[in-house]
């Protein structure tokens, strides 16, 4: 009976299998949002001021680095928790492949969530005019949450090491 219940915990891994085709599928979202963005701007370009030009630039980097992030959930996660990924040998390999356990996923997640709130914060000053102080303050405030917490976990995980 115990063989049975490890078996079957063991093959319930592959309920994760769909979890990260779903994100590839939110990956191509995100791709065709991005040119979607690019393709809009194209022709204002020349219209444009340059704080405009700077904050689409920024929203396509917040795009570029969720798209990354995703990529590095769906790598890692499915070699953590499913199956490895077999590649040929020399064939285009991730140099990060098969090296980013669960710990290093978080701090990597983490990490990448600070960036994408630094670049949110960011846009939200270029537009310090139009934006109410109360709504800055709570960007500010979420922005330092995100690094306390990022900081956090990267402690934690370092006295877990020792």
């Amino acid at each position: 009976m115990e063989k049975l219940i490890e078996s079957l915990f063991y093959a319930s891994r592959w309920l994760l299998a769909p979890v990260y085709i779903g994100l590839s599928l939110a990956l191509i979202i995100l791709a065709m949002k991005f040119f979607q963005e690019l393709i809009h701007f194209f022709p204002l370009v020349f219209q444009s001021t340059e704080s405009e030009l700077v904050l689409v630039v920024l929203s396509l980097i917040d795009l570029a680095l969720v798209g990354g992030l995703l990529v590095m959930v769906m790598f890692s996660g499915y070699e953590n928790f499913i199956s490895r990924i077999d590649l040929r040998e020399g064939a285009d390999k991730l140099s990060w492949l098969g090296k980013l356990d669960a710990g290093s996923l978080k701090q990597k997640v983490a990490a990448s969530i600070v960036a994408i709130s630094s670049i949110q914060l960011l846009k939200a000053y270029m537009n310090a005019s139009q934006v109410p102080n109360d709504k800055l303050l709570w960007y500010v405030i979420i922005h330092l949450t995100f690094v306390v917490s990022a900081i956090g976990m990267a402690v934690v995980d370092r006295m877990n090491e020792h």
